[in-house]
């Protein structure tokens, strides 16, 4: 049985990089091993020992490649603890009375901050996640996943403060802590766990989307999500990831956004009322990008402003509240807006969005978002002064959170806006852009 978490900072740091398994953590450790020139491999064995409660401290050969496969994060980053020499004799030593894992868990959170954003938790919480994780089948309750719960709320809001780099230490901290309490959980909390660990793995494979994270990252997450909410026999949550891909899906893979937005709608299962709207809406935008005619677009989103008029009134959104809760009539016109620019209609979505932006409330990351977009339908509609300094607002707002979704629609607004590269503005915009920090 699982005594308490394991090395979820290693855990996290690989699955970042795109090393999904042991065996690619060992395969990438003899790559970089090798381009350093040292003849050193190691075993799934030796990954599985590192990401245990207790990883040790890795010998100088190993130190040297985890910091070129890692890009020079301090190991403490990645959960090894140097000993100190007078502790040496003790390594082996079972812990004294009162320093027990429930103890150890809780100085290790305290002193790092990451595991579940630990920040959030008084120590009564972080002892019950002591106790819980020390042994699952006796602990595990809905205390805990409560606490799991608000763990990922608070992701959330970090997220929408200062931007998904920010957020993600504490998602995938989250995601650790479900995969190890899970498997010893009895069947009740297990399937509650499984519940928070679909979203949890849904929100995560959108943070990597918006930081930049190439596409088969976030696509493991989302089978993550979609694994737990078959397991739990969660139809809508299937059909909402389905959703997400769509939206995740590149603008040249429209064929793919279209069967993943459709199946969503017609899947086996009944989304409520708002997710069906957005889902209505993607598939909408997906068929305006592989040339359907702009009449039969209008259709879909007939339906969508259909489906969410049916819907019970909006609550604020959360990360684990219901599925699109706070999913409005501002946010599905500014959707609509896109897929008229999609169809080749910018000074319809110029319309829309002036609109619905002057009038509507929307979080800062979604202003941003849709801002940019103005800017792009400004530059297609041929007003590229206005585009430029709509960009540039646009900016403002996603600059220091780095919102990625936002950015990647202005850096395509800049594209579009080539031919007027010597207008003072788009000069402007262009220089904005580039200085940007990665």
């Amino acid at each position: 049985m699982s005594q308490h978490p394991g090395n979820t900072l290693f855990v996290a740091a690989r699955l970042q990089r795109g090393w999904h398994s042991q065996s690619d953590v060992a395969d990438a450790y003899e790559c970089h091993a090798a381009a350093l020139g040292e003849p050193a491999t190691i075993t799934v064995r030796q990954v599985r020992r590192w990401e245990s409660p207790t990883p040790g401290w890795p010998n100088k050969i190993a130190r040297k490649v985890l910091g070129a496969m890692f890009g020079g994060v301090p190991l403490e980053d990645l959960g090894f603890v140097p000993l100190r020499p007078a502790q040496q004799h003790l390594h082996a030593t079972p812990p004294a009375a009162g320093t027990g894992p429930g103890r150890a868990f809780r100085e290790d959170s305290v002193r790092r901050r990451t595991f579940l954003g630990a920040a959030l938790f008084d120590a009564s919480a972080l002892d019950h996640l002591a106790a819980a994780v020390t042994s699952a089948r006796r602990y595990a309750d809905q205390h805990l996943v409560g606490h799991l719960r608000a763990a990922l709320d608070e992701a959330a809001r970090t997220d929408g403060r200062t931007g998904p780099r920010q957020a993600l230490p504490a998602a995938l901290g989250i995601l650790g802590a479900i995969d190890e309490i899970a498997r010893d959980a009895s069947p009740a909390i297990r399937r509650d766990l499984m519940a928070v660990g679909a979203r949890a793995a849904e929100f995560t494979a959108w943070l990597h989307r918006d930081a930049g994270a190439p596409p088969h990252t976030v696509t493991f997450f989302h089978d993550r999500a979609i694994e737990w909410a078959t397991l739990n026999d969660d139809g809508a949550m299937h059909a909402y990831v389905l959703l997400r891909k769509a939206q995740a899906a590149e603008r040249g893979d429209a064929a793919r956004m279209r069967d993943l937005a459709h199946a969503a709608v017609h899947g086996p299962w009944t989304l409520p009322p708002r997710a069906r709207a957005e889902a209505l809406q993607q598939e909408a935008r997906a068929m305006a990008l592989t040339g359907t005619a702009p009449d039969l677009v209008a259709c879909t989103l007939d339906q969508a402003r259909d489906a969410l008029a049916q819907a019970s009134p909006a609550e604020p959104a959360t990360c684990t509240g219901p599925l699109c809760a706070g999913y409005n009539t501002d946010r599905l016109m500014a959707q609509s807006a896109i897929c008229h620019r999609e169809a080749g209609q910018p000074e319809r979505a110029v319309s829309l969005l002036r609109q619905h932006l002057s009038g509507g409330a929307f979080a800062p990351r979604d202003r941003a978002f849709f801002t940019a977009h103005l800017a792009g339908a400004l530059a297609a509609a041929g007003e590229p002064d206005e585009a430029a300094a709509t960009g540039l607002s646009a900016l403002q707002l996603a600059a220091a959170p780095h919102f990625g979704q936002a950015l990647g629609e202005l850096r395509r607004t800049v594209t579009v806006l080539r031919p007027y590269a010597r207008r003072a503005a788009v000069r402007e915009l262009r220089q904005a852009l580039t200085v940007l920090p990665g």
